[in-house]
């Protein structure tokens, strides 16, 4: 069977897994904080976990087109995560923080990336 994203290199596949379990785990924690209520659910924190989703969704998309625009949304969703990893930590929720940490790193690790 022939590799859906062969033209994609290792780096290319750890930060895509990277964007991608980030992305989907600031739409869980949306739910979740909303739920908890108090600070967990203040607008600022709730809009940078919606904005961080969406760069994390926008940058895999870049990623898996091989786009050569990838380092800047790369870029941008590093600087995105690392506020939302932030925020995640300062409310007590560590694991959401690791996994918006760890996009961030892959996410600063593409900036000179080449395809």
């Amino acid at each position: 069977m022939r590799e859906v994203h062969e033209h994609l290199s290792k780096e290319d596949h750890e930060c895509l897994h990277h964007c991608e379990e980030c992305h989907d785990s600031c739409l869980h924690m949306i739910q979740h904080c909303l739920e908890k209520g108090g600070r967990h659910a203040q607008p600022e924190h709730i809009r940078l976990l919606q904005d961080c989703s969406q760069i994390c969704h926008t940058a895999a998309d870049f990623i898996l087109r091989g786009s050569p625009l990838h380092g800047a949304v790369c870029e941008a969703c590093a600087q995105v995560c690392e506020a939302c990893a932030k925020s995640c930590a300062d409310l007590g929720d560590n694991d959401a923080a690791k996994i918006c940490g760890r996009c961030a790193q892959s996410c600063h690790a593409m900036k000179t990336h080449k395809h």
